[in-house]
Order: structure tokens, then sequence, then C-alpha cells
């Protein structure tokens, strides 16, 4: 449980740093196509008997820079991108589960988050993962801000926008890989952006709104991994249940925002 908070927690702070830039491009859809690409990576992993969560790694962020490439070639609309990429990874994981003719529990803990299967070396990665996310977020902040809002004034302004935007697509599959054993490849998507989407409602500014989701997905987090200890149920629907409850709060709250 000690180990399922520490990685959670990191987790609640990372995650919504990243889907602020997701949602603020219109690209919230990112978030679930690379946890499906995710998903093919751990059966992969599970399928060789190696530590899914690198297979995963490797696998999201090769798919995040062919998903970037392809959409910055203009030959396909970015929609159809993420189309083309949930769509074809979940017909690999699939096809990857049959051949091993399915992997049970371990194969369902992957997909919903499961506190009882965070070992000392997942919480390692996750904080190292972490780090490595925070500092690139720290560093590039008012570049990231620029692309995220107006490539061509950032271009304009001399900003190299297609690195950026690989910087993004990068920590974007780098947060959902690392929170995989507690939310779950099926929901990281949610935890990135119902916080982000929350914290939207109060009308304040882009950075005010980023501390505000971040808030919003630590309690998430910690309430949800209260709620499936004590009630036997899969960590990544509680945390995603209890992110929803302070979505649909925060509408009540603000009806006019």
């Amino acid at each position: 449980m000690v180990r399922a908070f520490e990685a959670g927690i990191t987790i609640g702070v990372v995650a919504p740093m990243i889907g602020m830039f997701l949602v603020v491009r219109r690209y919230s859809l990112m978030a679930d196509t690379l946890a499906h690409v995710s998903l093919a990576g751990v059966a992969v992993g599970l399928l060789f008997s190696f530590n899914p969560i690198f297979s995963a790694i490797a696998l999201s962020v090769c798919a995040g820079v062919g998903m970037e490439s392809l959409r910055g070639s203009k030959r396909i609309f970015g929609e159809s991108v993420l189309a083309l990429f949930l769509s074809g990874s979940l017909a690999v994981a699939v096809v990857i589960i049959s051949i091993a003719k399915g992997f049970n529990s371990s194969l369902f803990s992957y997909l919903f988050g499961s506190i009882s299967t965070v070992s000392p070396s997942d919480v390692w990665i996750v904080l190292s993962l972490a780090l490595i996310v925070f500092l690139n977020i720290f560093f590039l902040y008012k570049e990231l801000f620029l692309v995220s809002f107006d490539e061509e004034v950032a271009q304009a302004s001399g900003v190299p926008v297609r690195r950026l935007n690989l910087v993004i697509v990068v920590l974007a599959a780098l947060a959902v890989s690392l929170s995989i054993r507690i939310v779950g490849v099926l929901l990281i998507g949610a935890l990135m952006v119902i916080p982000v989407i929350s914290g939207m409602q109060y009308g304040k500014g882009f950075r005010t709104t980023l501390f505000i989701s971040i808030i919003f997905s630590l309690i998430s987090v910690i309430v949800g991994l209260f709620s499936s200890y004590y009630f036997d149920i899969a960590s990544g629907g509680a945390i995603v249940a209890v992110a929803l409850i302070i979505f649909i709060l925060s509408l009540a709250i603000n009806p006019k925002r």
C-alpha cells in the first residue's frame, strides 16, 4: 500500500502536467491512443517474460514519434492518425494475447490497475521517469506553452516547433507508461484529461489551472487508492470515478463557465 501511494502520488502530479498541454492542443485522445499502444507493449512483455513497463515505454515512444511525424507531414488529418494507431495497436495487442492464450490476472492488473502488484522496482521506475518528465516541463515551460497555444506564432518567433511537438508526445508516452501499474492502460487517459477539464471550469489562467488540475488529480489518486484498498476494487476504476465526481462538482459550482 505504501508503494502504491508513492507511485500513485507521483503519477497524480505528472499526469495532469502532460494532460494540460494535450487538452489545450485539442489533442486529448492522444493519451488514450498511447494507452492502447502501451497495452500492446504490455502484451509483448508478458509474452516474453520481461518487465512489461519497459516494452510499453519503448512501443509507446516509437508510436508517439510516428504519430507526430504523420501529423506534421499533413498527409493525414490529426484525428485520423490517432484512430489509425489506436485501432492498430489494439488489434496487435489482441493478436498477441490470443497467441499466448490469455494472461489471466496479470493482464487484468495492467488493464485496470492493481495496488497489490506495485513492486519496489516499479516505484523506482516511476520516480525516475517522472523526474525526467518534470524537468523537461520545468525547463521548457514557456516554449511548450507557446507551441501548445499557437504553433504559427511559435514558429515565427524562432521556436523549434517540430522538436517541441516531439518532446510533448514523448513525455506523454512516458507518463502513460509509468501509470499502467496504478491506473491501468485503459483508464490512464482519463486521469490525464478529467482533472484538467475540471480545473478549466474555474476560468483561471494557464498556470493556475495547471496547479488546480494537479490538486484534483492528487485528491483522485489518494481517495481512489483508499477506496481500492478498503472495498477491494480495481485502483484505476476507483481513481477515475473520484475524478469524475470532482468534475461533476466543478460543473455544478461553475454552471456558466
